[in-house]
């Protein structure tokens, strides 16, 4: 921009000036330099920048800049047409190319690396967690390779791309494409935009042009750009901010009170207002200013100048020129005080001519600025640069005041690079709440990211977490499982500890199943007591009174072993509980077989000459009982030899709770010694069945099968349910099993003979036998 002239002219003078008042630098010599103007007009600016000489005798150095194209071009010149007391130093931002030492020998460049420009402009969009941004380039290698490096950095930081116009160089393909161009702009959902390039280019003309057409867009860009603060340039309701990355130096405080009290009459070499004027008003696009300029006094276009065009701080191009105008001046000094030690200040005139040397010492000369910057002209080791976040404040009549809101330093941690004052940020919103740039919305908590398809990875649905796992903060992309002992809230944000449960006594079902465990018991010992009381009566001492007897006993006790499956698991009662609950059915289902084997005796084999008569009389059928019992007890040796019962955990059957259980070891075992009771069950309800049409008279047949048919159904009934159900109903079932299929052995064999001996005693008699 043509005002830039007027910036950087004031910024050599202020060097120069600061650097002839210092009594310790460059001691009874005088600096100065002379301005060489260029030609402004827009259209070829970019190709035609304006240069500056500092002459010191005869070595010459060129300050040229800010485009990287005049120094290249120049550069070549130099190195074509071979000067070697010329050096070429530019002020403009640092470019690789400009670096390469066996094109330009004789280039310095004054600006640090801006290596780090991509990681600084990242930290910045994650602070504000603005992850969906376009992108505005120049199509020239610096773009692209910004691209390139801002590109990997948003792909580490999980930040996308809406759009990236390469804007080209060449103005008539601009123009072919600038629709389309404005169209990516406009109807993108990004509300952040980062514009990287070149001032006076196709670039400016694009920005221009959104401007005009009232884009409304946060720009995220260089101090390249921070001329949009000029009034004349600016229109307020474009921004809804502007963030600008500037390189980081101290404050030059009296920058701004020279630039208030320049008076140029004291230039007499080619400096004056009117050539500056001449340069800022040939380029405005209001003739009518040129027009009135020889009417207005020195100190009144200059107010008027500085009112309505820049700022009084020094920018990143200014800075430069005031650290390059202090190399110069400190090399230079660097040779005065070699030649005094070596020959003597009556050959300083001569010894001023040797460039070469002078610029020897140029090229490793580093010092410190007088404002504490350190300075090193040795291009192989250019540091880094830190920088400077920018912020503009809005005042009324379009007027714009930029303030320093933050810093970023590549030096510091990770976490610390980046500082930013949300308190200093003031947006054009009217608040203080900080825009949103997504492509989606943030998942909350409980809901993990679910990725469209095609789409970039910023864009997104948000699906709830899945049973029992859960995500505790926004934005997650998976959900994380919780431990075995926790569970998923219902909102599914956080872990809660699962409750310890067992089939307790406290709980309604448990109590219930022990309410009936000992009913049954009760039950089971009255009706004893009336076999015993009543063990004479014919009804008593059929079918083997001591077998009846057997089989309450083991009913007594197989109701009470359901008591083992209640209450808190421990080693013990595991292995009890399975054990005695086996034993104790196999001598009760054994103690059925033996009586209907008895009945079906009684009539088959009790004639006069039946060989087999001698079993009833000899009592031989009551070693069916501890017969069966004793493979049963075998089995469950084996059973307790290889994988006996333990306690075990269930966290996943019920929701919410850790289910401490009775883990049978040997299911194969289990279902063995299950298997072996049913079998015994299936003999009894044959030979049961077989016997069903025998005489009645206190005949139990009929009562065994119907009775052993009871069994095998709650049995069967409880091998479907089992593997259907889970924790501590599974231990429900099993006891509820138990008492079933016990109750039906009470019921259907001993009932109706205690409904005999209570309420027909008359039919309980052997004379009504005889009769009958």
């Amino acid at each position: 921009m043509p005002i830039k002239i007027y910036e950087f002219v004031l910024a050599m003078l202020f060097a120069i000036e600061e650097i002839n008042r210092n009594p310790d630098l460059l001691p009874n010599v005088t600096l100065s330099f002379t301005l060489f103007g260029a030609h402004c007009d827009s259209t070829t600016t970019e190709l035609i920048n304006p240069n500056y000489i500092c002459a010191m005798s005869s070595c010459d150095v060129i300050l040229t800049g800010p485009s990287w194209t005049a120094s290249t071009k120049i550069g070549t010149l130099l190195w074509l047409f071979n000067y070697p007391q010329v050096r070429l130093i530019t002020y403009g931002p640092f470019h690789p190319i400009l670096s390469d030492y066996d094109r330009f020998p004789h280039l310095y460049q004054m600006a640090p690396r801006d290596t780090y420009l991509p990681l600084a402009m990242v930290s910045l969009l994650l602070h504000f967690k603005w992850t969906w941004v376009g992108l505005v380039i120049t199509d020239d290698d610096q773009g692209v390779q910004f691209f390139s490096n801002l590109r990997q950095e948003m792909h580490r930081n999980e930040i996308c791309l809406a759009f990236v116009n390469v804007i080209p160089v060449n103005m008539q393909v601009y123009i072919m494409r600038a629709e389309t161009y404005y169209n990516q702009i406009v109807t993108s959902s990004a509300k952040v935009v980062i514009i990287y390039g070149e001032k006076n280019s196709t670039l400016e003309v694009s920005f221009r042009r959104w401007e005009c057409l009232g884009t409304q867009r946060i720009w995220v860009t260089t101090s390249k750009w921070n001329t949009l603060t000029r009034k004349r340039d600016f229109n307020l309701d474009l921004y809804l901010n502007t963030f600008i990355f500037s390189h980081h130096h101290h404050e030059i405080s009296s920058f701004k009170n020279f630039i208030q009290t320049v008076n140029f009459s004291t230039y007499p070499n080619g400096i004056t207002l009117k050539q500056l004027s001449w340069m800022y008003f040939n380029c405005s696009t209001s003739i009518s200013y040129c027009k009135t300029m020889n009417n207005c006094s020195s100190n009144t276009i200059l107010e008027w100048l500085l009112q309505h065009s820049f700022d009084m701080s020094m920018n990143d191009d200014c800075y430069n020129i005031y650290n390059a105008a202090y190399a110069v001046a400190h090399a230079f000094h660097e040779k005065l005080i070699q030649q005094v030690d070596i020959r003597g200040m009556e050959k300083q005139t001569h010894l001023m001519h040797e460039c070469s040397q002078l610029h020897a010492i140029m090229k490793s000369i580093q010092f410190t600025n007088p404002i504490g910057d350190p300075v090193n002209m040795n291009q192989r080791e250019k540091i880094d640069a830190m920088y400077d976040i920018l912020n503009f404040w809005n005042f009324p009549q379009s007027l714009r005041i930029k303030v320093k809101i933050g810093e970023f330093s590549p030096y510091f941690t990770h976490d610390q690079q980046l500082y930013v004052s949300k308190e200093m940020i003031e947006w054009a919103t009217g608040n203080r709440q900080i825009p949103i740039s997504v492509c989606s919305m943030t998942c909350s908590p409980g809901f993990r990211k679910s990725h469209q398809e095609g789409r970039a990875a910023c864009c997104f649905d948000c699906s709830p977490c899945p049973v029992n796992e859960i995500s505790n903060a926004t934005g997650m992309d998976q959900c994380v499982k919780c431990p075995d002992e926790q569970y998923a809230n219902k909102e599914h944000n956080c872990c809660l500890p699962k409750a310890v449960t067992f089939l307790a006594y406290e709980d309604s079902l448990g109590m219930s199943l022990a309410c009936m465990a000992l009913g049954f018991s009760a039950l089971t010992t009255l009706v004893l007591g009336i076999f015993l009381k009543h063990q004479d009566t014919p009804i008593v001492k059929a079918n083997n009174r001591t077998l009846s007897y057997i089989l309450l006993i083991s009913l007594l006790f197989c109701f009470l072993c359901s008591l083992l499956f209640i209450g808190h698991p421990n080693l013990v009662t595991c292995i009890l509980q399975q054990t005695t609950f086996v034993v104790l059915f196999t001598m009760a289902v054994s103690t059925v077989l033996a009586k209907t084997i008895t009945v079906l005796l009684a009539f088959k084999i009790t004639a006069p000459g039946k060989r087999m008569r001698w079993m009833l009389v000899s009592g031989t059928l009551n070693f069916i009982i501890p017969i069966c019992t004793l493979i049963q007890l075998f089995f469950c040796g084996i059973w307790l030899g290889t994988s006996p019962p333990f306690v075990d955990t269930d966290a996943y059957s019920e929701h919410g709770h850790i289910i401490i259980m009775c883990n049978k070891g040997s299911v194969t075992v289990f279902y063995c010694v299950l298997g072996y009771i049913t079998s015994l069950a299936l003999v009894s309800f044959t030979v049961a069945f077989l016997a069903r049409k025998l005489p009645d008279t206190f005949n139990e047949a009929k009562f065994l099968t119907f009775s052993m048919l009871v069994f095998c159904s709650v049995w069967v009934t409880f091998l479907l349910v089992y593997q259907s159900t889970r924790g501590k109903f599974m231990v429900a079932v099993e006891v509820f099993s138990i008492l079933a299929s016990s109750a039906g052995l009470l019921g259907c064999i001993f009932v109706p003979k205690c409904y005999i001996i209570l309420f027909r005693p008359s039919v309980n008699s052997l004379q009504m036998f005889k009769n009958k």
